[in-house]
């Protein structure tokens, strides 16, 4: 890769390449990505690193802004304080749910502009998507309204107050001199979240509520009661994630991972992640060590963090510090980044800074109250994923989530770009715009195609595009990952299942009028723990669904990633149209 020129796959013969069928299309480019990844320009990685800078130093500002905290030259008297936490929790929920964070930029696919979020959330009529509509009154609908926007709004203005505010005093069990923020600032975060979130959950997701907003609530509690339940939210976030990484899935992240990591750059080195280049891009030995060690790793270190005390302690932080810069060497597509350094961050706080505060220290049962909720939501979400989006199920970097696939037709296209309030283009037409030429936009969609068939979900929903398509002509759809459909539609996106389902499907149907036949979308859902099976639908955006049923995990992994044949058992009452 070059400091500003995109590392491109070279197809020698265009024409016959483009002759060829879509799996072997992906072969060239699966092969490229193996081991060179998306061959992002080095300029654009120091973007982002740039960026997680900028947050960093932002944060500091804050927290130096504070009354009562001295210079960064005696950062040892204050680092510890409360009041800290707070705001760098506060803070970076403001830079998520404004857009900053997860899903930024052109490693998610969004290029112009680099972010949605705060550019729809505070536009009326844009799509919005309530989690139970059925359930909660005043939440029906999926366009957004002056109350919606006034909502978020008000979701800004509070988190920018709180971060301008003061502590309420000293707190002796906390060895604190400058206390908290004033709780009803904090419950005003909290209120407004939560009915930003069943107005619309992109909203809640894209805050990372499950993280930022359960540690507000962790703010809440009075004394040690915030510490301990602020180590348990973290405890739940590296636990959940270990758990829904004991899977076939894993691996694949790994060898797909460290193929775009732009640290580790020697392209012998990238094939080594894969059992035998180029015939064979399953996951090799190392990258199911890899995975192995990474799962033990969050699983167990964090347990020896909050119980362990002394060297044992100091050791199981260190190896945490080191696995999320490890996450966050290798950019990881969907860049997740600021987050891994808050959790470093945060763990540092918690377990160094305040490691003699455990369970026997609390002073009411409601940091387990907090636990228990958590660990309940991660628990339906691995059990039902459907149910529960993957980031409350906390089933983070697993490689096991709801997807999607939409096989359009370019008058579906255009209905799109006409009817949606919306600030980008559809996939399609930003590539043609970045990479200056149908035939270069043509090798980039297809490189997109085989990072998603890199993960095994991606075997299945390719094959499953032939069944939606079945009696139609391909030629006649373009297929686009629902991730891209999401960005577009509502403004953000980070993996799409629970954005991207019957519900946004429905939302476009009302809006552009589909005629049946020119939108069909494979639903697949991820896998159930206890399951070794993933079940899909397939939807048709004008008249529903036409087919269901399920496909074996074990197929997908041992396929190659251009297998589009994966033995597919459709349900005995699926009919067709």
């Amino acid at each position: 890769m070059g400091f500003l020129k995109q590392d491109a796959p070279v197809v020698e013969d265009f024409d016959a390449w483009s002759q060829g069928s879509r799996a072997e299309k992906i072969v060239p480019m699966a092969q490229h990505w193996a081991q060179v990844g998306f061959g992002t320009p080095v300029a654009l990685h120091l973007l982002y690193a740039t960026k997680i800078l900028a947050y960093a130093a932002i944060a500091l500002m804050i927290v130096l802004l504070t009354p009562g905290i001295s210079g960064v030259g005696e950062i040892e008297q204050w680092w510890t304080e409360p009041i800290v936490l707070e705001k760098v929790v506060l803070y970076t929920m403001l830079f998520e749910v404004i857009g900053l964070g997860c899903g930024f930029g052109p490693l998610n696919n969004r290029i112009f502009p680099p972010m949605g979020a705060i550019l729809y959330w505070l536009r009326p009529n844009t799509i919005r998507l309530p989690p139970w509509p059925g359930r909660i009154p005043l939440t029906r609908g999926t366009s957004r309204t002056p109350v919606d926007v006034a909502l978020y709004a008000a979701l800004l203005v509070m988190l920018v107050v709180a971060l301008c505010g003061s502590g309420t005093g000293p707190i002796a069990s906390l060895n604190s001199s400058i206390g908290v923020l004033p709780v009803w600032e904090v419950a005003m975060v909290v209120a407004l979240l939560a009915a930003c979130g069943l107005r619309d959950k992109s909203i809640f997701l894209g805050a990372r509520g499950e993280v930022y907003g359960s540690l507000a609530v962790a703010f809440l509690l009075t004394g040690t009661d915030i510490i301990v339940a602020a180590k348990l939210v973290l405890l739940t976030i590296w636990f959940g994630a270990a758990v829904s990484k004991l899977n076939r899935h894993f691996p694949f992240v790994i060898s797909t991972m460290m193929s775009n990591n732009p640290v580790l750059r020697p392209r012998w080195l990238k094939r080594k992640f894969f059992t035998h280049f180029p015939d064979d891009l399953t996951p090799s030995w190392i990258s199911r060590w890899v995975a192995h060690v990474a799962t033990a790793i969050e699983l167990l270190v964090p347990l020896v963090l909050f119980f362990g005390h002394g060297w044992p302690m100091a050791v199981a932080a260190t190896v945490m510090v080191a696995f999320h810069l490890g996450i966050l060497a290798s950019i990881p597509m969907g860049v997740p980044l600021e987050w891994n350094v808050f959790m470093i961050f945060g763990l540092l706080f918690l377990f160094v800074g305040h490691a003699g505060i455990g369970l026997t220290d609390m002073h009411s049962a409601w940091p387990v109250v907090l636990f228990a909720v958590l660990a309940s939501t991660v628990v339906v979400g691995n059990l039902s994923p459907r149910t529960v989006s993957f980031l409350p199920g906390m089933r983070y970097y697993a490689g096991n989530w709801d997807t999607s696939l939409w096989c359009m037709k370019p008058s579906a296209a255009a209905k799109i770009e006409q009817n949606l309030v919306a600030i980008p283009s559809v996939p399609a037409a930003q590539m043609k715009k970045v990479y200056g030429g149908t035939k270069t936009a043509a090798l980039y969609q297809y490189m997109a195609y085989a990072f998603r068939a890199f993960n095994t979900h991606g075997r299945a929903m390719f094959t499953l595009a032939h069944h939606a398509m079945a009696g139609r002509d391909e030629a006649d759809y373009v297929l686009t990952d629902g991730e891209l459909i999401t960005s577009t539609a509502i403004g953000w996106n980070f993996g799409d299942g629970h954005m991207c389902n019957e519900q946004l499907i429905a939302a476009l149907q009302d809006r552009c009028d589909f005629e049946p036949g020119e939108v069909r979308v494979v639903l697949l859902d991820a896998q159930p723990i206890q399951r070794q099976t993933q079940r899909y639908r397939l939807v048709d955006a004008a008249t529903g669904e036409f087919e269901s049923g399920y496909v074996r995990v074990a197929d997908m992994a041992n396929s190659q990633p251009w297998d589009d044949t994966i033995p597919v058992y459709v349900d005995a009452h699926a009919t067709r149209n």
